[in-house]
């Protein structure tokens, strides 16, 4: 092979080694394109690559998640312990979740006492999946006991271990000022987790959610046979309403992190459905969150 076939093959390789594994793939195509490319002048590149890359793969997080027990986030705890990205992960909960991993740990918490229980731990990022509804609570006050209080006091615990990352998931709708007490205490803990003082706040919004559940659930049972003539007909602004597989919200979670970024984002159902399939290292191509204020 002549050596301009040599130069041509090995820009092809690394080009798209380089886009799979770098978020500068597109920037260091450029230059290998470029024909002033040589071996003699590549070396300032080919270390810009390693060092990139040292910065990638030797970088494991630990993770923290609440709500483990639930629903999404039983599906949450697979999907991290399947994520290259992440070294450790400590599952918080009431009672022991019975799964055995090497990189889960499942810590026996009091959600009062949480901050005290977690004191010297050091984790990257938090997730929370805590939620229930009015029925399972018994009372107004438990329920906004569990979905405001609780998510507060596991945010606060998470920040103080030096989290700068909370995934939690919220509710489409969402609204502090609504009438309805769901929606209502939703939208209270979106506000109250914006002023913990994270670097990057990441809110979930799905609608009704899609999966197997111990207890029964009525309009979820009725929904999982009705998502698949209902959803097609939600369209425009009604999007944000279709019925959504837990387990997609739970890898959109790990999505949110992959994205990167600063400030507060909300997520809805599309953008939910894309983070879900985000991979490490691959930007998102697509429509933008919204971003602002909780």
């Amino acid at each position: 092979m002549s050596i301009r076939g040599v130069h041509s093959t090995s820009r092809q390789l690394i080009r798209a080694f380089v886009a799979r594994t770098t978020r500068t793939g597109d920037e260091v195509a450029y230059a290998l394109q470029s024909r002033s490319f040589t071996w003699a002048g590549s070396q300032g590149l080919f270390a810009a690559i390693l060092a990139k890359l040292r910065i990638v793969s030797t970088t494991p997080k630990i993770a923290l998640v609440a709500g483990g027990s639930g629903l999404v986030g039983g599906y949450l705890i697979q999907a991290l312990l399947e994520a290259p990205e992440y070294a450790r992960v400590f599952a918080l909960t009431r009672r022991p979740l019975g799964r055995d991993h090497h990189k889960l740990a499942n810590r026996i918490v009091v959600f009062e006492r949480m901050a005290e229980q977690l004191k010297g731990m050091t984790a990257h990022e938090a997730f929370c999946c805590i939620g229930t509804t009015r029925a399972a609570a018994g009372s107004d006050e438990a329920f906004r006991e569990a979905d405001l209080d609780a998510v507060l006091l596991f945010a606060r615990a998470a920040r103080a271990t030096g989290a700068s990352r909370f995934v939690v998931v919220s509710s489409v709708g969402a609204d502090s000022n609504s009438k309805k007490l769901y929606l209502r205490t939703k939208g209270e803990m979106e506000e109250a987790v914006a002023t913990v003082g994270f670097t990057s706040l990441d809110i979930l919004q799905p609608s009704l959610l899609l999966g197997p559940r111990n207890e029964l659930r009525p309009l979820e049972l009725a929904g999982r046979v009705l998502a698949p003539l209902v959803n097609p007909l939600l369209t425009g602004t009604r999007e944000s309403l279709r019925a959504i597989p837990a387990e997609t919200v739970a890898r959109a979670m790990i999505g949110a992190s992959r994205r990167g970024g600063r400030g507060i984002y909300r997520y809805t159902y599309a953008a939910i459905r894309q983070l879900s399939e985000l991979k490490l290292n691959q930007p998102l191509s697509t429509q933008s969150p919204k971003k602002g204020p909780a």
